[in-house]
């Protein structure tokens, strides 16, 4: 399996996904829309060696041409942003869901030995955590008056807290936000279309993304950009909440490396799997050691005190599966790679736009 298509291949993920493709001898074929959200004004970074296709995946007729020839998919074109597909329902509903449901169509005509879909660690919700006699919850949830009293954290029926712990896909998922429910039916619907036409499917749960090339300008993407954007500016990064929600943040690299492995490895076929750092950082941790690697420690988190409607608390990876499965083992850690980050930031046009998402999404209602 030699020639592989990337859907959304020039966007953050879908360049070094195409990059670490080239690099280990494959042919590789990209079909990106382009939008401006994510490329503002033109394509930056495709590597040398993937042949472009210019398309909405939603196109039929684009989407044909582009699978000529093709002997695997990874499936990465979507919209992203937990905060804005609570407003912009039908656009996040029409990419990711119909989208994905257009290539299955054409694959049918057009058949792929495998094909490795992109979901994302949204669709747990809340991960998982321990009472204070050890007892796993599955199932917890926030308490809306608590969190109105600023107590952010989910609790025990008691009151007792809870303990977060790594998540497993063993977790059933818990929907909160609409791009939840598109990631999931995204990647229901690639293993099911596995299953029914012989197909080998593999989904795989993203985690924080991070790495240079990210969106500085969109931002719904990854906090990291945000909190870069903000800085860039000279403006704090703003937090939600109080700032100790706990969150895995997995180097682009790693992603990267780990889509070429679930196209590879022969007991990936048909399981779900977690794609994450298996290391659990804070958000003002994450801000605050950014700000003091762009020389900018003066600027400490803003923190809001208010949160979002479909975020949740605290989630991180267990990363056991990845590594049984796919020998995943994630060589970047966040601290180890702040530097790269903002050597990104500086050559880069980095214009804040949080300000605007904070207002659309109060205006909204979505912020409490």
């Amino acid at each position: 399996m030699k020639s592989i298509l990337v859907t959304g291949g020039a966007g953050f993920i879908g360049r070094h996904v195409a990059e670490e493709l080239l690099r280990h001898g494959y042919r590789v074929r990209v079909l990106d829309a382009l939008i401006e959200q994510v490329h503002g004004e033109g394509l930056a970074g495709l590597p040398d060696g993937a042949e472009l296709v210019t398309g909405d995946v939603r196109d039929r007729a684009c989407l044909e041409e582009a699978l000529r020839g093709v002997e695997g998919v990874v499936h990465l074109a979507a919209e992203v942003g937990v905060g804005q597909s609570m407003y912009e329902i039908a656009r996040y509903v029409g990419a990711n869901d119909l989208g994905t449901a257009v290539l299955l169509e054409a694959l049918i005509r057009h058949p792929v030995r495998r094909i490795v879909v992109a979901s994302s660690m949204s669709v747990y919700g809340e991960g998982v955590y321990t009472t204070a006699d050890g007892r796993r919850l599955d199932h917890a949830r926030r308490n809306p008056s608590r969190m109105q009293a600023g107590l952010w954290d989910p609790a025990a029926a008691d009151g007792t807290p809870l303990v977060p712990v790594a998540t497993d896909e063993q977790k059933p998922v818990d929907l909160a936000s609409i791009y939840a429910l598109t990631k999931y039916a995204q990647e229901c619907a690639v293993l099911i279309f596995g299953r029914a036409y012989g197909v080998d499917a593999v989904a795989l749960r993203l985690f924080n993304v991070f790495g240079p090339g990210q969106a500085l300008s969109n931002p719904y993407t990854g906090v990291l950009a945000n909190f870069a954007s903000r800085l860039a500016n000279g403006k704090s990064p703003m937090v939600f909440e109080d700032g100790h929600q706990k969150r895995d943040f997995v180097h682009v690299r790693d992603v990267a490396t780990a889509f070429r492995l679930a196209l590879e490895q022969e007991g990936a076929r048909g399981q779900v799997i977690n794609v994450g750092s298996g290391q659990a950082y804070s958000i003002s941790e994450v801000a605050t050691l950014l700000a003091s690697a762009m020389g900018r420690p003066d600027l400490v988190p803003e923190v809001l005190g208010k949160a979002r409607s479909g975020d949740i608390r605290h989630c991180f990876a267990d990363i056991a599966k990845a590594r049984d499965l796919l020998g995943y083992r994630p060589a970047h850690r966040l601290e180890d790679s702040l530097g790269e980050i903002v050597d990104w930031v500086r050559g880069s046009v980095a214009v804040d736009r949080g300000a605007v998402m904070k207002q659309e999404l109060e205006a909204m209602g979505l912020v409490s």
